[in-house]
């Protein structure tokens, strides 16, 4: 996790450095925006993952002598079927299509994003899934 921090955070020297630049020479603020933006996120994410490098073991990704091998094995737990994401994307297709539209088709999104998440966060709390 070591070498995925310090990349972000050279990433995020690059883009600060090339939003100065860009600000600079086009003077176009939706650009300079979306790169300091772009800063913005990839500082925090660099800073995420050193912070919890320090806290993690060190993986094969660490070890310059490691072989593919060595990274090898189980990566955690992965739900193996689950329609809540289908409901997530439909409510919010609907609620970001109800800022074009209309606000009233925010009122048919928010319920079905809602149920989506309830059940997505619950999903293993009930039904045939409970005991996994």
């Amino acid at each position: 996790m070591k070498i995925q921090g310090k990349m972000f955070i050279w990433l995020s020297v690059f883009l600060l450095v090339m939003a100065i630049v860009y600000g600079v020479w086009s003077k176009e603020p939706a650009g300079t925006t979306a790169l300091f933006l772009s800063f913005g996120l990839s500082i925090m994410v660099g800073f995420y993952l050193g912070f919890t490098a320090k806290r993690v073991d060190a993986g094969a990704q660490d070890d310059k002598e490691a072989d593919v091998a060595d990274d090898a094995g189980e990566l955690g737990f992965f739900s193996p079927h689950s329609w809540q994401p289908l409901a997530l994307g439909v409510g919010g297709a609907l609620a970001f299509l109800g800022v074009a539209l209309g606000w009233w088709l925010l009122y048919f999104g928010a319920p079905i994003i809602l149920i989506g998440l309830f059940g997505w966060v619950f999903e293993y709390y009930r039904g045939e899934n409970r005991t996994q």
